[in-house]
């Protein structure tokens, strides 16, 4: 006699299942420090680019690799761990990655000089690349299909609370110790994280895992790579006409070019380059890489303003990011209900004109302006983020058939970093070429070697300044005035590309949806992990 399929037939093992929320705290304790770890240094990377012994004195070029290195590293693997994890086991990979993610961490808070911290970033975008996949892979295995959208909803919101706490912990650790604290931070976490993991998780795979695709993923790394090399040099040159930045930025895109095309011809690919026939599709991915261009860009500049330019405490600067977070935690998971009321094409839209109006809005930021007009304008932004990425995340997930949910979402992710790390590199690179345009006649006095490295950066200017004594004093002024310049120059740049996001979707992003359909509520599932 067969047992009858019903709502009480479980596919959870029940020792599994009676274990499961406390299986779901291990996950988000994994997947916390591997968020909190991005959103502390962009806190941190003020001290870092302080001359020593307070900081490495880091180049405006050396901080945007030192996060740009765990950016193209984490993106760069992110398919290749999620098909490791399907072969070999999520538990095993999960494991794997927070170890190698811990060593970076205790190693990178030793570094010694800027070019071993970003190589140790490195190394800890690796591991990361494998913690992220494998969280939701695991969740999905231990909590029933009733229970998952739950389960998805509270792992969801342990992201939001790591970009909240992330500043203000960085802030605290910057106050009462060195900087290489924000680092450090990770080891003890993961430590613990890795015995919850041993005695809780339990093991699962794919039955029938994909095949890896080791020529593919070497490629969009190096292409990766040599393009925002090319762009970051174009920055710290101040000239992006120059033979060595030319070739490298024309290398990375030859580069591109034959991952497309030996994608498109495998069998086997990391991404399968035919989704982005679906205009659908690719219009939400880019609205997404264009979210996080602009963002990126702009927390890397605000870092500047709110400590060189204001002169606020690293925990000042964190408690100060406050609304951007908190507006995402309100309205995103509301945003859905938005949505059901005037679409996907109004919504995103809408929260993208927002976005570029407050970047735009960065141009109006003085020495002396009330702060309190910074905070709404953090506060905007966010909730005009939290209306672009929940509809299009669910856009990205409905465009494609629901069994191909999982690469969605890899591509999703991927797009989202690779979207970050080009808005550090080409907004950072227009920061810098403008703010060295700017204080270059008041640097003609000093030494030529000196002139070049006090040009790179405010902070460098205002470290050559201390150096000089009362002499320097005079170098302040100009310098603020310099960087306000080159800051408003740069949120202008985020605005236009804001906008050019916004006229893609409104083109090509569907309206309002139909009613709900059988089966969907599978594919709002597979949403959830955005």
């Amino acid at each position: 006699m067969t047992t009858p399929a019903g709502p009480t037939e479980r596919r959870v093992p029940e020792a599994v299942h009676r274990r499961r929320w406390a299986i779901l705290g291990v996950l988000m304790l994994s997947l916390l420090i591997v968020v909190l770890d991005n959103s502390i240094l962009n806190v941190a990377i003020k001290t870092i680019s302080t001359p020593a012994p307070t900081g490495l004195g880091a180049t405006q070029s050396e901080l945007e690799w030192a996060i740009n290195s765990y950016t193209l590293v984490f993106a760069g693997l992110l398919f290749t761990a999620g098909l490791l994890g399907d072969r070999l086991g999520r538990k095993k990979m999960l494991l794997a990655g927070l170890a190698v993610f811990g060593i970076g961490s205790a190693l990178a808070a030793e570094s010694g000089s800027p070019v071993q911290l970003i190589a140790f970033r490195a190394v800890m975008g690796l591991g990361a690349a494998f913690v992220m996949p494998a969280t939701l892979a695991v969740l999905m295995n231990v909590f029933e299909r009733d229970e998952q959208p739950k389960a998805i909803g509270v792992w969801a919101g342990g992201v939001g609370i790591a970009i909240a706490i992330g500043p203000i912990t960085g802030g605290v650790l910057l106050d009462h110790f060195w900087w290489g604290s924000v680092f450090l931070i990770n080891v003890p976490i993961v430590i613990i994280a890795l015995g919850l993991m041993v005695w809780l998780v339990p093991d699962s795979r794919d039955p029938n895992p994909g095949r890896v695709d080791p020529i593919g993923v070497v490629l969009s790394v190096i292409g990766l790579v040599l393009l925002v090399y090319g762009i970051i040099k174009g920055g710290q040159l101040a000239d992006f006409t120059d033979p060595q930045v030319l070739a490298t930025i024309a290398a990375g895109l030859a580069v591109l070019a034959a991952f497309v095309v030996f994608e498109k011809r495998s069998d086997h690919p990391s991404v399968d380059v035919t989704y982005f026939k679906n205009k659908v599709f690719s219009a939400a991915i880019a609205a997404i890489a264009l979210v996080f261009f602009a963002l990126m860009g702009v927390t890397f500049f605000s870092v500047f303003y709110t400590q060189s330019v204001r002169g606020y405490s690293p925990l000042q600067t964190g408690l100060l990011m406050l609304p951007l977070a908190a507006a995402q935690m309100i309205f995103a998971p509301r945003a859905r209900l938005v949505v059901d009321r005037f679409g996907n094409k109004a919504t995103t839209t809408a929260g993208l004109v927002v976005l570029a109006a407050m970047l735009a809005a960065f141009a109006t930021l003085d020495a002396d302006t009330p702060i309190w007009l910074l905070e709404v304008i953090f506060f905007l932004m966010g909730a005009g983020m939290a209306h672009v990425m929940t509809p299009t995340s669910v856009v990205i997930m409905q465009a494609l058939p629901r069994e191909k949910a999982g690469s969605a979402s890899a591509l999703s992710n991927t797009f989202r970093q690779v979207g970050g790390a080009l808005g550090i590199a080409i907004l950072g690179s227009v920061l810098s070429t403008t703010y060295r345009d700017g204080i270059e006649d008041q640097l003609s006095q000093l030494p030529p070697a000196v002139r070049h490295t006090a040009g790179e950066s405010i902070e460098a200017t205002l470290g050559v300044a201390a150096k000089l004594g009362p002499n320097g004093k005079a170098l302040i002024a100009p310098a603020n005035d310099a960087f306000l310049h080159a800051m408003h120059l740069t949120a202008l740049c985020g605005a236009g590309v804001a906008v050019v996001g916004a006229v893609i979707v409104a083109l090509f992003l569907p309206g309002r949806t139909p009613a709900p359909q059988e089966g969907q509520e599978e594919t709002e599932l597979a949403t959830a992990d955005h």
